[in-house]
């Protein structure tokens, strides 16, 4: 169980990753994405935007992931651990659930728009699940440790 968290944390890198080389691409990754016309918007206001926008959520993704991958405080320890790992599984949940129900409010199925929404759910299920392991075990190895005392 504890390595869907990992999973998770590399599923993050890996998305993190693609922002990046998407950039390369960039109108060709924004269209592919569905998001080509709010960057043509904030490319109205300066032709960088899009560009910072990317990297900024590349920056956040890799975030994700390095707080899954170092669930253990293996070679970093992380502030509020808890909190940032179930946090970022009501984040996925709500971006994955939410688009279902936008899309079943509004009677408009998009294909590429339901893949990226499960996977969405599928990166929450995998933080929560493996969050949930992590923490329960490691608070039952700390009362066996006091029961021992």
């Amino acid at each position: 169980m504890r390595s869907l968290l990992k999973l998770g944390g590399y599923c993050n890198m890996v998305i993190s990753l693609l922002h990046i080389v998407g950039l390369f691409w960039a109108k060709e990754f924004f269209r592919v994405t569905g998001v080509a016309e709010p960057m043509n918007q904030l490319s109205a206001l300066h032709s960088s935007l899009p560009y910072l926008l990317t990297g900024l959520v590349a920056i956040v993704f890799a975030l994700f992931g390095i707080y899954a991958v170092n669930e253990e405080g293996g070679f970093i320890k992380l502030p509020f651990q808890k909190n940032v790992i179930y946090g970022i599984a009501i984040i996925y949940f709500i971006r994955g659930f939410g688009e279902w129900i936008a899309h079943a409010v509004l009677h408009s199925v998009n294909a590429s728009e339901t893949l990226y929404s499960s996977i969405a759910i599928a990166i929450g299920a995998m933080y929560g699940l493996g969050g949930w392991y992590l923490f329960n075990k490691t608070k039952t190895i700390r009362q066996t440790k006091e029961i021992r005392r």
